[in-house]
């Protein structure tokens, strides 16, 4: 293109072509020829080299003070998108803040975001989710939690469906029924009864697909709290959406790669995001409220086992954690030599309770009545 630039210019200045002339052979403006032959006169053959055509000047574009300050927030918080930063910049009371479209075209320039075509939502989209708190809650187990003994840890975690207030996070060594159900009974102590829980078909959460089906310790104490437990559909995590969702929030910005030191630091370390998250983190689907904004603790208290009857015994541990019913010796670990122990006979089966905490299950090896050392059948109390 240079070089016909130049034919161009040597046809009107060697020659001694009109203008008009040139125009018409190479088919372009007189105004264009007079525009090359400026440029020759000025910079020489180096001026008909290709030009960019974007604008000397843009008045609409960014201050080149508040882009620093917006890859800055980035830099700070890697998983903060445009529509977060433009909120953040606004609180920090910068002026202009810029639109979350202006932010997305500063971190594009800067290479820190890849380019991705737009997604439009359809136009009868709607939002799902319960009419007010403590109608629904999820549940789910979330694993990845790296200790320095080179173990992993799991968390129970829970999620009110209205506010997306966090209900719960337990973290334990391994997914155990005994442990998921402690976190979900101190939940239910905290914050009141939800009307339904949704959770997955985990063994930790249903026996209904085993064979024979059976009722585990989970739906025993929604049946006993009067709670409607619902379960997705086999290979369906998108009905739990809202506690996914949570979940790749709190791996973000708790950065779960990270090595803790053990799992009481792990949990801490946990808490302390989850305050954070319920009382000041501005969540997009309330409006950059936070969760705390729009949840209310149920007025119905949770409702603690009784263990009066003729079906529960009281033992002691011993000092080796061994437990003796009725002849039969079972283990329920070291751990807790000295407590009062209950336990549940039925059925042929035997269920160790230390506290709101089960920690063994047995089937019973031995037939007959199992004496009661205690008046009522009530282990004393610590």
């Amino acid at each position: 293109m240079g070089e016909q630039r130049y034919k161009a210019v040597m046809a009107v200045l060697s020659d001694g072509r009109t203008v008009t002339e040139v125009a018409r052979d190479w088919e372009v403006s007189r105004q264009t020829v007079h525009a090359w032959l400026a440029r020759y006169e000025r910079e020489g053959m180096e001026g008909m080299g290709n030009r960019s055509h974007r604008p000397t000047m843009c008045p609409h574009q960014m201050p080149a003070l508040i882009e620093v300050k917006v890859l800055e927030l980035r830099r700070a918080k890697p998983f903060w998108g445009p529509r977060r930063l433009a909120l953040e910049l606004a609180k920090k009371g910068v002026i202009p803040t810029p639109s979350p479209s202006a932010i997305y075209r500063c971190l594009l320039r800067a290479g820190l975001v890849q380019p991705m075509p737009r997604r439009w939502r359809k136009e009868d989209w709607k939002r799902w989710e319960r009419g007010a708190a403590m109608e629904l809650w999820q549940l789910d187990v979330l694993g990845g939690f790296h200790l320095a003994d080179g173990t992993t840890a799991k968390a129970l975690t829970g999620l009110d469906d209205h506010s997306r207030f966090c209900v719960a996070v337990r973290l334990m060594h391994r997914e155990r029924t005994s442990k998921v159900c402690e976190g979900f009974h101190l939940a239910l102590r905290q914050y009141g009864v939800p009307d339904q829980v949704l959770t997955d078909n985990g063994k930790v959460f249903t026996g209904r697909f085993a064979q024979p089906p059976v009722e585990v310790l989970f739906d025993r104490i929604c049946r006993e709290n009067g709670i409607d437990h619902i379960l997705t559909q086999p290979r369906s995590p998108t009905t739990t959406g809202k506690i996914e969702r949570f979940h790749k929030t709190l791996r973000l910005e708790l950065n779960t790669r990270q090595v803790f030191k053990n799992l009481t630091t792990a949990q801490e370390a946990v808490d302390e995001w989850i305050t954070y998250y319920n009382t000041e983190r501005p969540h997009r689907s309330l409006d950059d409220l936070p969760p705390v904004s729009r949840f209310k603790a149920g007025a119905t208290p949770a409702r603690e086992p009784e263990r009066n009857g003729d079906y529960w015994v009281s033992r002691k541990v011993t000092s080796n954690g061994i437990v003796c019913v009725g002849y039969q010796k079972v283990n329920v670990g070291q751990r807790n030599a000295g407590s009062a122990c209950d336990i549940l006979v039925k059925d042929g089966l035997l269920q160790f309770w230390i506290g709101s905490q089960l920690v063994k299950s047995e089937v019973r090896a031995t037939k007959g009545v199992i004496r009661k050392k205690n008046a009522e059948g009530q282990a004393p109390r610590r």
